[in-house]
Formats: C-alpha cells, structure tokens, sequence
C-alpha cells in the first residue's frame, strides 16, 4: 500500500456519509468509522472517529497496470459543432468598377481562383457529416457553398445576420484601396481594433451583437448536429474573438476559404480551430487576406 498524502475532513460524520452514499447513524452527527472501497479493491480510504476538522492520512492501493490516458474533446450533450468557412476569393475591385450594392454591402462575384477554392473546400467538407449549409444575403456564400451543396445534396438556408460588417463609405470595394495605401482612417481602424471608425461604418458593439445573435438562432435549430456557415472574414473575427473574450481584431486575418471551428454550448463559446486551410495548399499560410 503506497502513503499518497493527507486528506482534510471538515465537518460531521453525517457529511462524509453523505459523501460517500452510506446512511448515517441515528443521531446524525455522532462520530464513526467510514470505509470506502473503489475499482475492484483497488483503492482504499480509511477514516478512522473524527469531530470538526482534523487531517488524517490517505492511503491508497493502485493496481501495477492502471493506466490514466488523455482525452480527447468531445461536445456538451446538446450543442452546435459550427464549421465556419470564409468565402473563397472575391473578383478585385479598380476605381470606377465599384460592385454592386445588396442590402447595403458590396456584392462581388468569386474570382476565378475563389471558384477553384470553393471546389477544394467543398471536396474537404463533404468528408464529413454535415446536417446544414448556411449562407448570407451575398453572392460570394453562394458561390462557395455551391460545391458542397452539389456533393451533399443539403440546400443551403440564408441567414441574413451573419452577412459582412457594414463598411459605410468604403463599401463597394473602396475598404481595400484604403488598406493598401495605408490611409490614415485605415491605420487608426487597425489600430483601435474598431470597424467604426471607418466613416458611416457599421458600429462595432452592434456588429458583434448581430452576429452573436445569428450564431445562438443556428444553435438552437441544430442542438448535437454538425453545421457548415459560409460566411466573411469579418463575421468569423468577430465570432472567435466573442468565444476567446480576447483582442478585437485578434482573428481579423482569415484566409479566402479557410475553415475556422467552434463548438457553442448555450452561452458557452469553445473554440476548437482557426484557419485551417490544409485542403488549399500543404503549407503553413502566414498571411490573410484582407478581413472583407
């Protein structure tokens, strides 16, 4: 028998009955000798009489070939394994060629290496068993779920709140000059880790709330299921850096058709992946492309 160390009782008898699923004594509280066995003889706690707070040896007998192993994770009974999936490449946007407008967002069509990505992660999805397909209200979705809806026979369902943050001015494809010439609206944004300095922008605190409220409707619909929701860079930041609790942009960085994971468990966030694009190339990507 191997001394592991000591074990500290506090309170009556009654409590460590209690404890242990043994009745107790007809007055409740009168001092007694407990024992309890666990695993097949295989551990042993002997408590001996005892009042109030004392510490008494523990001892323990472990069988030679017990063995403790690590788990692996599996979800809460009841909660929405979420597979977040950015739209692939979207066409490039030049002064003058603005894109369309829906629902107050620009609306422009995958580019032809965005086509080719969707194929690729629609190949990787239909590995797996997927219960649903969610897009937004903008073509890109569309166009990247298309693949994965062909292989899986689901019909996508549009989820309107999950669509990209509202960029004011710079919708229609300006956010991305202003990015790459540094401009100094776009550095302080960057800076603030806020979409709304951008000028007319979507407020940040509102973008979270919308979004957080699309993510909690997909979960009561699809309790102990497996959905896919093709999305926006901006959306899948904003969902991990809500279940991280962490930096505001700290996830902004999502590659075109990279799958991002989280597990939601009622008002239990867990994040299980981020940016995985494994089935686009077999190197590790060290830059995203920008966030919309």
């Amino acid at each position: 028998m191997q001394l592991l160390g000591p074990v500290t009782l506090t309170g009556g008898a009654c409590q460590l009955a209690d404890l242990l699923g043994q009745p107790r004594d007809g007055g409740g509280h009168s001092a007694r000798r407990v024992a309890l066995a666990v695993g097949a003889g295989h551990q042993r706690l002997h408590v001996g009489q005892f009042h109030g707070r004392r510490t008494y040896p523990y001892s323990r007998r472990v069988a030679d070939d017990q063995e403790y192993r690590q788990r692996s994770f599996a979800p809460p009974p009841g909660a929405l394994d979420l597979l977040l999936v950015r739209h692939g490449a979207s066409a490039p946007w030049a002064p003058g060629r603005d894109f369309p407008i829906v629902d107050g967002h620009g609306d422009p069509e995958l580019a032809p290496e965005g086509v080719v990505q969707a194929e690729q992660v629609g190949a990787r999805l239909s590995a797996e068993h997927v219960d649903a397909i969610y897009v937004t209200s903008l073509r890109r979705t569309h166009e990247t779920a298309a693949p994965l809806a062909r292989l899986t026979g689901l019909v996508p369902r549009v989820e309107p709140d999950l669509r990209e943050v509202q960029l004011g001015e710079w919708e229609g494809g300006v956010f991305r000059q202003k990015v790459a010439d540094a401009d100094p609206v776009a550095v302080r944004m960057f800076e603030l880790e806020r979409w709304d300095v951008i000028p007319g922008a979507e407020d940040t605190d509102a973008f979270a709330a919308r979004v957080r409220g699309a993510v909690m409707r997909i979960a009561a619909a699809h309790p102990d299921q497996c959905v896919v929701a093709v999305t926006h860079g901006g959306v899948i930041g904003s969902v991990l850096q809500q279940a991280s609790k962490s930096r505001g942009f700290a996830f902004a960085n999502a590659d075109n058709a990279s799958i991002s994971q989280i597990v939601v468990a009622g008002d239990r966030w867990i994040v299980r992946r981020f940016n995985d694009t494994s089935h686009l190339t077999s190197h590790l990507t060290l830059a995203g492309a920008p966030p919309t």
